[in-house]
């Protein structure tokens, strides 16, 4: 599903991801994090261990909301699917997130022996808020 001109506006300004998950008890479970697109799919990048990984790992369903940190009554909403996780890439597509989001060549927060995961999601329904 190609994403809308002012809905790609959103995902490729510098504004953060709101991601939702579920809980193994079905509570919900939301963090901000970084987020890109490929004209398609909302990237994600994360590490092993974290605790929406795991969750995604249980169930594949992902709400991500993203607001215009100019205009925060202007929002994106994501529901999709996990459609790919993958460690390939990963590391330099949290580079390129860190470029995008620091201003850095290098994401410099990076561990030793920490494994990066670059999660493609796949939108199911998408919805822009407040914009005339």
């Amino acid at each position: 599903m190609p994403l809308d001109a002012p809905v790609r506006e959103i995902l490729e300004d510098t504004n953060f991801a709101y991601v939702a998950t579920i809980r193994k008890d079905g509570t919900p479970h939301v963090v901000p994090v970084w987020v890109h697109t490929d004209g398609e799919n909302v990237l994600l990048n994360s590490s092993e261990g974290r605790v929406w990984p795991a969750n995604l790992e249980r169930d594949p369903r992902i709400t991500i909301t993203v607001a215009n940190k100019e205009n925060p009554y202007e929002y994106v909403e994501v529901r999709g699917r996990v459609a790919e996780k993958t460690h390939e890439g990963a590391k330099e597509h949290i580079d390129e997130l860190a470029k995008k989001y620091l201003g850095a060549d290098e994401y410099p927060y990076l561990q030793p022996g920490e494994q990066r995961i670059k999660y493609v999601i796949a939108p199911e329904k998408v919805k822009l808020y407040g914009r005339g």
